[in-house]
């Protein structure tokens, strides 16, 4: 009997309600719930409700175009308590996109290449990861830049703690902490190993709680900017690791560039991390920040870079030994194939000393048929 695919539906219709009937329809079931909410936001009575969970709150300012300012002024916006049902509602959508991405890219990807099932789970795993770093990547620089932290890194801790955002960044921030709660149904809803769900349990724990830490203690500017040095390392991780499911573990320039890239990435961000991590913890919120706020931030953040330092050295020279070792086997196989190369290459010899008219007739004899005698 042929087992169904990781995360695919199968033609078979399940019993309403049951197990397999909620795997197979979860992006369905989700998007139902999402349109209610949407509803409710045109009807009068219930647009208060559907508005908590839709609309971002806790602006500190801005005021809403006028004849006399057509152009308004920009809305700021605080942390609050409202958020949180921010956050639920934008993890229902993520739900939803996580679908999508799944059938019409992954899924097809799978089927032309003919994964095996830890293949296919780990192409599952980081292609849903490339496009949220990506994602990450732009929205988070795009706010960089809009904001002027990157030309101005002073601006990451002057006037703390009073630090607005603008919609697109407390938006940014809402989308984060959304999509590491959305990764724990997904465990469900895609059939993932048990076996794997600790690990990804524990990625998306300490991802929520380093978004919500930062959110929650105003340290959005600065959580910002370190998100999107991560993000950044994990998209060419990631893809490297595309690149590895998708061609195999071939030796050849592109994969070796790729991962030299990669290394490259990922001890650049680590060590940008640490410096602009210092610059604004033990320097630029001196005085601005409690000290113990401030000595436990950096050494959280230390701490995860020696950490994440650690795992890529280890998993580095993890690599080399694999590859020595394959190295040393390699040669054993090629003596014993030897012979066999020399004996053709004395037999052409032999032949490239005779005359041409020599060569020719011992092409056409070669060719020639044997006569059977009668």
């Amino acid at each position: 009997m042929v087992k169904p695919v990781i995360g695919r539906k199968t033609n078979k219709n399940p019993p309403i309600l049951s197990h397999e009937f909620v795997i197979q329809n979860h992006a369905d079931i989700v998007s139902c719930v999402v349109m209610v909410f949407l509803v409710g936001l045109m009807v009068q009575s219930t647009s208060p409700i559907a508005g908590l969970f839709i609309s971002l709150h806790h602006n500190v300012s801005g005021v809403e175009p006028t004849r006399e300012a057509p152009k308004g002024e920009p809305f700021l916006y605080e942390s609050g308590w409202k958020d949180g049902c921010a956050v639920f509602f934008y993890s229902l959508v993520c739900i939803v996109m996580h679908a999508i991405i799944q059938e019409y890219f992954l899924d097809k990807i799978s089927k032309k290449f003919h994964l095996s099932k830890s293949r296919l789970s780990a192409l599952n795993e980081s292609g849903q990861l490339v496009v949220f770093q990506l994602m990450t990547l732009v929205w988070g620089g795009d706010a960089i830049l809009r904001e002027g932290f990157l030309f101005n890194i002073p601006q990451l801790w002057d006037g703390y703690p009073n630090h607005p955002m603008t919609f697109l960044l407390k938006l940014w921030w809402v989308v984060q902490a959304a999509y590491w709660i959305h990764t724990i149904p997904e465990l469900y809803f895609q059939r993932v190993k048990k076996d794997e769900w600790a690990g990804r349990i524990r990625q998306a724990f300490v991802a929520f709680t380093f978004v919500a830490l930062a959110y929650s203690f105003k340290f959005q500017r600065v959580g910002v900017a370190l998100i999107v040095l991560h993000s950044l390392a994990e998209f060419i991780a990631h893809s490297y690791r595309l690149n590895t499911i998708l061609r195999g573990e071939r030796e050849d320039y592109l994969d070796k560039f790729l991962g030299l890239v990669n290394g490259a990435v990922f001890v650049s961000v680590r060590l940008c991390s640490l410096v602009l991590g210092v610059l604004t913890f033990y320097f630029g919120l001196a005085g601005a920040a409690p000290l113990l706020v401030r000595v436990a931030a950096l050494s959280i953040l230390v701490s995860f870079q020696v950490y994440l330092m650690f795992n890529f050295i280890s998993e580095t020279m993890k690599q080399r030994q694999e590859a020595r070792q394959l190295a040393q086997s390699k040669p054993k196989k090629e003596r014993k194939e030897k012979p066999k190369k020399e004996k053709v290459k004395k037999v052409q010899n032999e032949e490239s000393d005779l005359p041409e008219v020599d060569q020719n007739t011992n092409k056409t004899l070669r060719q020639r048929p044997i006569a059977v005698k009668k």
